[in-house]
């Protein structure tokens, strides 16, 4: 059996990669595709078959796809775009006779007003038109999205947003990493929908608190309206269409849009998820 992952030279398909060699899939049937292969050379040095891919270009995607038995489409990053990608994508699956392909979507993604649970819905959508075998791994917020921001918290005291009081069920990326692995070495999973976060959600309010208790100094939260938050991220360096895509998700979050109650992604990964306590901690070096 050959597995393809599709952004393999990204953070989190890189981490699904060495999940799949974690758990003693031979180096051989595992296919690391991406943009910049200098990336993953030293994959290559492993024994992983190495083949670059755009989702923007069909043709490297059904290169990149031939023989395959199972692929995992890890959504792209260039937001706007990403539906016609993903239909290339797809098509070159068909084409190529693919067994499964194993989406990564959005946590709660046809029940969720959140701009950002557009493309994914839509790319839902494609895969159900397609005839196509495949699994829907329903990913929550990464944890990481916050631990990346701990420099900026501690250097303002603050932690800003437009949550509210609402949870997130945030997840490591190695927590999700190790989920699609397990999901790729499942038989009949066709037709399965996994809704994947943290075992503990928590606010941005407890967020701070454990940022704070954990750096030694005060770290507050500060909620701000939607369109105010959106001009502090675009001030910070965003662009403004982002920005204001990533306050929507924040209005998100306040509605519970964010909050996963499944057990999904702990079941799949054998253990508890690791807790934003556990990342702030490691991510402050305590």
């Amino acid at each position: 059996m050959t597995i393809v992952i599709t952004g393999a030279t990204g953070q989190l398909g890189r981490l699904v990669v060495e999940a799949l060699l974690d758990q003693n899939v031979p180096a051989a049937r595992i296919v690391a595709a991406g943009r910049d292969l200098t990336k993953i050379a030293d994959l290559a040095e492993q024994g992983v078959q190495v083949r670059k891919v755009d989702y923007s270009d069909p043709e490297s995607l059904r290169r990149a796809f031939a023989g395959a038995d199972k692929v995992l489409l890890i959504s792209g990053s260039e937001v706007g775009q990403r539906l016609d990608q993903h239909r290339n994508a797809i098509a070159a699956a068909k084409d190529a006779g693919v067994g499964l392909i194993a989406y990564t979507s959005i946590a709660n993604a046809g029940s969720t007003g959140m701009q950002l649970a557009a493309e994914h819905e839509a790319t839902e959508s494609a895969l159900k038109e397609s005839g196509l075998p495949f699994t829907l791994l329903r990913n929550g917020w990464y944890l990481e999205n916050y631990t990346d921001q701990l420099r900026s918290y501690l250097q303002h005291g603050a932690v800003l947003g437009s949550a509210g009081e609402g949870r997130v069920s945030a997840a490591t990326r190695a927590d999700y990493a190790h989920a699609a692995a397990s999901v790729l070495l499942l038989e009949d999973q066709a037709g399965t929908v996994y809704e994947l976060g943290g075992d503990v959600p928590f606010t941005l309010r407890e967020l701070a608190q454990e940022v704070s208790s954990a750096a030694g100094q005060p770290v507050t939260y500060q909620d701000l309206p939607v369109e105010q938050y959106a001009e502090v991220l675009t001030e910070a360096g965003l662009p403004a269409a982002y920005a204001a895509i990533l306050a929507d998700s924040d209005r998100g979050v306040a509605r519970g849009e964010l909050l996963v109650t499944s057990g999904d992604l702990s079941r799949l990964i054998g253990r508890p998820t690791t807790s934003m306590r556990e990342a702030v901690r490691v991510a402050t070096g305590r």
